[in-house]
């Protein structure tokens, strides 16, 4: 059979091991594939630059667009919207078949990538685009498409678990963390897409697409990042014997109207430490599915970096050479429950709020007061006495301050937020020091 034309659109850090892997094992992917399979050509910014990589100097090119138009196959790991959207377009209309770990432009627009595919009858795969070299987007799409997946609760950003993980095991502050993450290739020079939980959301709208079969973007993700995550949260959740971390969360919903819908939403929370989930260290990723007949399932593995990355890649690759050696394509783009996305106001959750009240006769009676008239139930109270100035502090003597631990059960986001609302402008609360959303049974 005729090689089948491979085109690389950028050479950074994924692209260089998916150049390296392909030249390294093209023999053996050539027989997985069932044909065979030739480099024709990588894109790249600026020639003349060292790559890591021993290809021939030929190869590299920084006419993309004409690169694209004479490959079978185009792989895309330039990342962001443009010009990897463009590119990737040009390809389909040409013929060729796209590989993609491009998670932000497949969260953003999706729907016209999808559509285009299916318009010019050519495939369009990106595993790698969710927790790299963990296999969860083919399951969800292909294994699990006999079930009904209730949710899907992840860790799918190496940077913040890494973060939040050193926090909890040495103590060490969030500014220091992001620099040891820095320093070992994890986090970015600027880490606002990961500390800001851009990248996690990004993912969370693939995940909720697939599992759902519903078309779901980043614009339809609530979004917390772990900047707010405090030394005290790490401690509260310990004496709950909880961690905390940055969690993808979509959820199947019905709402107060009694339709089905999908909640997705990316945020810090406490989870018990007996849970898969807590058990995720360091820059691991892992997604925890929950479905009806199958019952719990666990993904666990490298989330990030080259060469986890590149081994997705590749996967798409044999995959996508497969098909085309066999004249067909993979299956196309779900999207028949069309479920609304619901906001986060409706979705049911807990909180654990640390107050910061006036340590005085009442002041529970009050608080307690503050939740009943939301509707929002209290589970458990801890109280912590401190000393330290407070507004009583203008008469003299320093007022008796305590630290209060509210712990509530499950109830609407809204209803939540309310409450929180309320207790600022309550006069014994001196300021309410932190917020969390609590997870599973802690």
């Amino acid at each position: 059979m005729e090689p089948l034309k491979v085109g690389l659109l950028g050479c950074g850090v994924v692209g260089t091991e998916v150049a390296r892997l392909f030249t390294e094992q093209s023999e053996e992917l050539a027989r997985r594939a069932g044909v065979p399979l030739r480099l024709a050509g990588v894109a790249v910014r600026r020639l003349g630059r060292a790559r890591g990589v021993d290809l021939d100097p030929e190869l590299f090119t920084t006419d993309a667009a004409a690169l694209v138009e004479k490959c079978d196959l185009v792989v895309e790991v330039i990342g962001g919207i443009e010009p990897a959207r463009t590119l990737i377009l040009q390809a389909m209309a040409s013929g060729a078949s796209v590989v993609t770990a491009n998670k932000a432009l497949l969260a953003e627009d999706g729907e016209t990538l999808l559509s285009a595919a299916d318009r010019h009858g050519v495939d369009l795969y990106y595993e790698a685009a969710v927790a790299a070299a963990i296999p969860i987007l083919r399951p969800l799409k292909e294994s699990l498409v006999g079930d009904t997946v209730h949710r899907v609760l992840g860790i799918v950003n190496g940077t913040t678990n890494y973060v939040l993980d050193r926090m909890h095991t040495t103590g060490t502050g969030f500014a220091e963390a992001v620099a040891q993450a820095q320093s070992l290739g994890y986090a970015e020079a600027d880490p606002t897409a990961d500390v800001e939980g851009f990248d996690a959301a990004a993912k969370a709208a693939i995940l909720a697409s697939l599992a759902f079969h519903t078309r779901v973007t980043a614009a339809d993700v609530h979004r917390e990042g772990i900047t707010g995550v405090t030394a005290a949260d790490i401690a509260s959740a310990e004496r709950l014997h909880a961690v905390v971390k940055l969690l993808a969360i979509c959820d199947r919903t019905v709402g107060p109207d009694g339709e089905p819908g999908v909640s997705v939403r990316v945020h810090p929370a406490m989870i018990p430490q007996d849970h898969p989930l807590a058990g995720v260290r360091d820059a691991y990723n892992a997604v925890f599915v929950q479905t009806q007949a199958a019952g719990e399932l666990m993904f666990y593995g490298k989330g990030a970096g080259g060469a986890p990355t590149a081994s997705a890649v590749l996967g798409d690759v044999v995959t996508v050479a497969r098909n085309r050696a066999a004249g067909r394509r993979g299956p196309a783009e779900s999207t028949h429950s069309g479920l609304r996305p619901r906001p986060m106001g409706e979705v049911i959750t807990r909180y654990h709020i640390n107050l910061d009240v006036l340590d005085r006769p009442g002041v529970l009676a009050t608080v307690a007061g503050a939740f009943a008239e939301n509707g929002v139930s209290i589970e458990t109270v801890r109280q912590h006495q401190h000393q330290h100035q407070g507004r009583e502090a203008d008469e003299g003597a320093p007022a008796q301050r305590a630290s209060l631990v509210v712990v509530t059960h499950a109830a609407t986001d809204a209803a939540l937020s309310a409450t929180v609302e309320a207790l600022a402008h309550l006069d014994p609360v001196q300021a309410v020091e932190s917020v969390m959303r609590v997870e599973g049974d802690t």
